[in-house]
């Protein structure tokens, strides 16, 4: 029996920015869930939006697809989008995936909403 750890999303909002704080595993079986929590950042017309994963285990090729349809909204949308607590094995992967070109990587969600929100 296999323990699976889904994906939660809970949405904050700061000044001019919305943070996704996302906790568990991202691929497939997460979808439904990070598109509501991204719809719901969206609803506020927040400048940023910052993807929190700190508290993410798990992301496989799946979940980094789910992420680059996220990305494709904000930029459909004009929305600036950003991450932040990427453990360093998923920094390198959004560098060799070139994610890291589209979307700001941050430390943490201080560097992040302190960043130029139009960079």
């Amino acid at each position: 029996m296999s323990t699976t750890h889904s994906l939660d999303v809970t949405v904050r909002r700061q000044p001019r920015a919305a943070i996704l704080d996302l906790t568990g595993e991202i691929n497939a079986a997460a979808e439904a869930t990070l598109n509501a929590g991204y719809a719901q950042a969206e609803r506020s017309y927040p400048e940023v939006i910052v993807l929190n994963f700190a508290r993410v285990d798990y992301m496989n090729s799946t979940g980094i697809a789910l992420v680059v349809g996220v990305l494709a909204r904000a930029r459909k949308s004009r929305r600036r989008l950003v991450a932040c607590g990427l453990s360093p094995h998923y920094q390198e992967i959004f560098a060799i995936t070139r994610l890291a070109d589209y979307m700001p990587l941050f430390v943490d969600e201080a560097s992040a909403l302190t960043s130029r929100v139009d960079a």
